[in-house]
C-alpha cells in the first residue's frame, strides 16, 4: 500500500504501534486518521535506528497523541531514500511542512518572507523641479501640474510618476 505526498510515493500507512526497526536513510510522517482520511501532524527523517521505541520516545510523541486522541489513531508512512543526503532528506520535508504545514511541527515550520521590498521615498517638494527616479534611479522632471498632481518624467529610462500635491 502506499500514499502520494506532493509528487513523492510514500509505503504505508501503516498503525504506528505495527512499526518495527530498523530505519536508515528515510523521511517519515506520523499520521492521524480521521474517518476515512488521513491527517499529516508531523513529518521527520531518519539516519538510522535500531531503537524499537524510536517513535514512543520521540520529543513530539505527547503532541501526537493530542492531536489523534490515541496512539490506534497513529499511523506512519516512510519514503525510503537510502542513496540521500541529510540536506536532500531535509529538503523533502521543508516541502511537505510549507504545503502542509504539520501542527507538531508548527515551531520547524519557517516563517514564510514576503518575496518584495517596501521602499520608503520622501514626498518630493512640489515646487522643487524633480525627483529621484525608483526605477533606475536618474533624476525625474516634472513633466506636468495637474490640480491635485504633478507628473514626472525620468530623463533616462521614460519612467512616468504621478505624486499628489499636498
Amino acid at each position: 500500500m502506499g500514499i502520494q505526498i506532493l509528487q513523492y510515493e510514500f509505503l504505508g500507512p501503516i498503525p504506528l504501534s505495527e512499526w518495527g526497526p530498523p530505519m536508515e536513510k528515510l523521511v517519515y510522517l506520523i499520521l492521524c486518521r480521521n474517518n476515512d482520511k488521513f491527517d499529516i501532524i508531523y513529518a521527520g527523517d531518519c539516519q538510522k535506528t535500531d531503537d524499537k521505541s524510536f517513535f514512543t520516545t520521540h520529543k513530539q510523541f505527547q503532541c501526537w497523541l493530542k492531536q489523534s486522541g490515541s496512539e490506534q489513531s497513529l499511523y506512519l508512512a516512510i519514503l525510503p531514500m537510502f542513496e540521500s543526503s541529510e540536506e536532500k532528506r531535509n529538503n523533502v520535508i521543508q516541502k511537505i511542512m510549507s504545503q502542509y504545514k504539520p501542527h507538531c511541527n508548527s515551531n520547524d515550520i519557517p516563517k514564510s518572507k514576503p518575496d518584495y521590498v517596501v521602499r520608503i521615498t520622501e514626498e518630493p517638494d512640489v515646487n522643487s523641479n524633480g525627483i529621484t527616479c525608483d526605477s533606475c534611479g536618474s533624476k525625474m522632471n516634472l513633466e506636468k501640474t495637474l490640480e491635485k498632481s504633478n507628473l514626472y518624467r525620468c530623463t533616462s529610462c521614460g519612467l512616468s510618476d504621478t505624486r499628489l500635491n499636498y
